[in-house]
């Protein structure tokens, strides 16, 4: 009898989802498959933010490390989680076709947009591009899962808090007083999910391709190269986004100050046959257009 494949998953509800899909995915193939839950020091430790943490993958390395000493065979990660590297012995097996991308403010009335207010946000890109466009207001830090988080809106006198629109519909949690905000440019790969497996296990990567979406793989690898190319392993308020259209990939990026008062932003459209190390070209175009300068405020400020 064949052996189950060993899916590695983190504990939250929204990461069983995501592990949820992929299981389903692969037994539409024909292969048996078995969740394995573990527990990730970003689930554990939910006082500090993340980029105070001081790991690289701080969601993704306890299932990359249980890949490889062979406890699992699969590890599902929310794209926008991982490291641009990966680790040594570890391969991206598939990316599944992307959920909506945006951002949204969850609110309790938006009256307070056009006076003081404040918002929470876990995350330096939506604090960034937050007080870009409303610097009269206070951000403040927010942590813990979908659950959780919604959870420390009620029960604070904050304005609202902004979300992954795809994380709370994944796990139909999207309520109705939220406002999707159409001008926030999202992580990259923000609404993937990946699929990795060992590097050595060829069949099983063979395997994955059958569930793994093209375009999607296309348009996150164009966002984590311009991730990468401009981060320099510092964490930052980078936001990328490309979507393909009629055979043109549509790119745009921006890289923001931590306090929001500079902004960089860069645009452009190209066929997809070209989509092949374009990241990798706008952020160094970036870099060159003042990038560089801010990069290094940013990680002085860190």
């Amino acid at each position: 009898m064949k052996a189950a494949i060993r899916i590695g998953t983190r504990q939250s509800p929204l990461a069983l989802w995501q592990a949820n899909k992929v299981k389903s995915l692969l037994e539409e193939q024909g292969h048996t498959c078995v969740l394995v839950p573990i527990n990730s020091q970003g689930d554990l430790n939910l006082e500090q933010p993340l980029y105070e943490l001081g790991v690289v993958g701080v969601f993704t390395k306890t299932l990359d490390a249980a890949l490889l000493a062979d406890k699992i065979d699969l590890a599902v990660h929310s794209m926008k989680d991982m490291p641009t590297a990966l680790p040594q012995g570890i391969a991206l097996a598939a990316v599944l076709a992307r959920a909506d991308s945006h951002d949204i403010l969850v609110h309790k009335g938006t009256d307070f947009l056009n006076g003081p207010g404040t918002i929470a946000t876990g995350s330096l890109r939506r604090k960034a591009q937050w007080l870009h466009k409303y610097p009269q207001h206070e951000v403040v830090g927010l942590r813990g899962n979908v659950q959780t988080r919604l959870q420390k809106l009620q029960d604070n006198a904050w304005n609202g808090a902004i979300f992954a629109k795809a994380g709370l519909q994944r796990v139909d949690l999207l309520p109705t007083n939220y406002q999707q905000l159409d001008w926030m440019i999202p992580a990259p790969a923000q609404g993937a999910v990946a699929v990795v497996a060992k590097q050595k296990d060829g069949q099983l990567l063979k395997q994955c391709e059958a569930i793994a979406d093209k375009q999607t793989t296309i348009c996150t690898t164009v966002e984590r190269q311009f991730l990468r190319t401009l981060e320099g392993g510092c964490t930052a308020p980078i936001g990328a986004f490309a979507k393909i259209e009629n055979e043109q990939l549509h790119f745009k990026g921006c890289l923001h100050s931590l306090d929001g008062q500079e902004a960089l932003y860069i645009e452009r459209s190209v066929p997809t046959r070209e989509a092949n190390g374009l990241g990798e070209k706008l952020a160094k175009e970036l870099l060159d257009q003042g990038g560089a300068a801010l990069m290094e405020q940013i990680r002085k400020e860190l």
